[in-house]
């Protein structure tokens, strides 16, 4: 199944049905009088939140969203039928924003959430509500009310336990594969990983979701590279696990990278900045022991998160970044 995070839609609610223009006609009732119903109201527009989807990919095949019109009234004062609601089903964790993409109108953070977007519109009147000691056989009547409607953006910000985040190529993938049951690509060169992917963690307790996300660069909060379009999946990850390649050149280089990534997080969302990190520095097979203690040491002086040295291709530090995850997580 493809990933979609963002989609755009359009929405109306169901027009209101009109009312009807009718008089009695029953045998020996010589004075029967207008008779004729109102009209249905509309459907309206409601959007429900389940966690058995993952993506708006539904969207991209249906953009356009009609509720059903109200029935028109009828004779013997018959009101008619109301139009069906449409239901719209919406991963958790999908956000409704207007067209301009400035304003937020629905947040969907649990499962099981309504929310009434657009309500239907409201039927017309019959002949009979217009009948007076003046007027004792009017031939009036009102057409039903238009529905509402609107263009919207519908954008998934993924709910998983843990993000990977890291500079591009830092193994976040490969991590992603040796820890759930999640294949994605893996490759040599940077941005291998265009659009997020989810993995499960199984344990008894309970699963553990993680989402790779791509890899972010510097500047990706203003826009730069893919960052920004994926900066807001790591809003609702409970921690990060933050990748840093341990097997570059020098000990400078590594603190620039991880620098890099925190103040990107930090520009995007200083709320996010906050939430707690373990520090997973990859491709540690690829080097000594002894360098991977002094470069330990040296990110012990940035930061008090866990550091963890961690190897996808020999399974180093695999059980203690389990054991790790699943306190945290608890």
């Amino acid at each position: 199944m493809k990933f979609l995070d963002e989609a755009k839609i359009y929405l109306k609610a169901g027009d209101g049905g009109s009312g009807c223009v009718s008089f009695r006609r029953e045998k020996y009732i010589e004075f029967g009088g207008p008779d004729g119903g109102d009209g249905g109201r509309g459907g309206s527009i409601i959007f429900k939140a389940v966690s058995n989807l993952n993506t708006l990919i539904d969207f991209r095949y249906k953009q356009h969203f009609k509720a059903q019109r109200g029935q028109d009234g009828s004779g013997k004062n018959k009101t008619g039928a109301k139009g069906k609601d449409l239901v719209i089903q919406v991963p958790v964790g999908t956000v409704i924003l207007t067209e301009d993409k400035k304003s937020i109108i629905k947040d969907f953070s649990s499962e099981f959430e309504l929310f009434t977007f657009l309500k239907g519109g409201g039927g017309g009147r019959g002949n009979s509500k217009f009948k007076s000691s003046t007027n004792q056989a009017p031939r009036k009547f009102d057409l039903g009310i238009e529905g509402k409607d609107s263009w919207v953006w519908l954008r998934l910000k993924l709910i998983a336990d843990a993000g990977l985040v890291g500079l591009p190529n830092a193994g976040k993938s490969t991590l992603l594969k040796t820890l759930s049951n999640a294949k994605p690509k893996i490759a040599d060169y940077p941005f291998t990983t265009l659009k997020p992917q989810l993995g499960i963690y199984r344990k008894d307790e309970r699963d553990i979701i993680i989402a790779d996300l791509p890899g972010l660069i510097k500047g990706a909060s203003n826009g730069v590279g893919l960052g920004l379009k994926f900066l807001a999946h790591i809003e609702r990850c409970r921690i990060l696990l933050h990748l840093c390649d341990i097997s570059v050149k020098d000990f400078k280089e590594l603190i620039k990278n991880y620098k890099i990534i925190r103040n990107e997080i930090e520009s995007y969302n200083p709320l996010v900045f906050k939430k707690k990190e373990i520090i997973l520095l990859s491709k540690c097979d690829l080097i000594n022991e002894k360098s991977i203690n002094e470069r330990i040491e040296l990110l012990k002086e940035l930061t008090p998160s866990k550091i963890i040295a961690v190897s996808s291709f020999s399974n180093v530090g695999m059980q203690k970044l389990k054991s790790s995850l699943e306190e945290l997580i608890k």
